[in-house]
């Protein structure tokens, strides 16, 4: 897939915004007005991080996630994010990093790169053991972040490093305790919506996820359909959308950028597309945001 550059840059949250940013601990001591969260967005940073208190709903890619306290995050730049609830009393300890930061000088090992990049759940909950483990690291992290020292930025790195340990751990316990009570209707539906969320500025035919699954495409429609309500083609257009509504926050891109960057044959199939989707045109949602 052509990945479009990401919206929004770490720097937009640091403070001051101005300066470039690599790495960031976000708590209720350092919320920044940054650009607007709940429209599709981008970004070019990885992110770790509890819920203390209140609760969030997280749209990610394809999938719709409630946060409640003791749900772990974990956010990664090529998923199109969108905050679409934030109650008055959330509460969260957050960390932001780029790829930058956690690879240069070999700091980090390849396993945790490899692992960052082929999450596919984005909010995990927790024990309360898990909890209080990865807010101790979180609350160590907070700690150090702010405090001058020589050797501040390699610090930051090994406890970063040691909270992906921490991650992993739980990442991969519970995705092993998931695949082993789906379906086998589930596994397929949630392997064709990763496909999607990978392919589908380029491809569109359910024929080509089908092929890619070793299923029919009738088999795959029938499948999805059962499992989500949706049809695979219904599914595979709300990725695209989705795509569109990220890029269109982007006011350095024109529409018919985009449409190209969509893979669209002309502006006008892409404002058709999305007209057909949300009734109005891309232009009107690009100037409305």
């Amino acid at each position: 897939m052509t990945t479009p550059i990401p919206t929004y840059s770490l720097q937009y949250f640091s403070a001051p915004p101005d300066n470039t940013a690599d790495v960031f601990f976000l708590d209720a001591h350092t919320h920044t007005a940054g650009p607007p969260l709940n429209v599709p967005y981008r970004g070019n940073y990885y992110k770790i991080g509890i819920c203390l208190r209140g609760t969030l709903e997280l749209k990610a890619n394809l999938e719709t996630y409630t946060i409640e306290p003791n749900c772990l995050m974990l956010i990664t730049p090529h998923v199109i994010k969108e905050w679409t609830q934030l109650s008055d009393d959330h509460d969260s300890l957050s960390v932001f990093f780029t790829k930058e930061f956690i690879t240069s000088h070999n700091n980090v090992h390849t396993d945790h790169f490899h692992f960052l990049e082929n999450i596919n759940r984005h909010v995990l909950p927790l024990s309360n053991a898990e909890a209080a483990n990865i807010t101790a690291s979180l609350r160590f992290l907070q700690q150090k972040f702010p405090t001058p020292h020589p050797y501040r930025e390699q610090v930051i790195k090994n406890l970063i490093n040691s909270l992906l340990y921490e991650v992993i751990a739980i990442y991969d316990q519970q995705h092993a305790a998931v695949q082993a009570t789906q379906t086998r209707s589930q596994q397929l539906t949630f392997a064709f919506k990763n496909l999607v969320n990978t392919h589908s500025v380029v491809e569109r035919s359910v024929k080509f996820y089908a092929d890619q699954l070793c299923i029919t495409p009738k088999h795959l429609t029938e499948t999805v359909k059962e499992t989500t309500g949706k049809t695979a083609s219904e599914w595979i257009d709300q990725a695209v959308l989705l795509e569109a509504k990220a890029l269109l926050q982007n006011q350095q891109l024109s529409v018919a950028q985009i449409s190209d960057l969509l893979h669209f044959t002309d502006q006008s199939a892409f404002s058709r597309f999305f007209r057909k989707s949300l009734g109005f045109s891309p232009t009107a949602y690009k100037q409305a945001g």
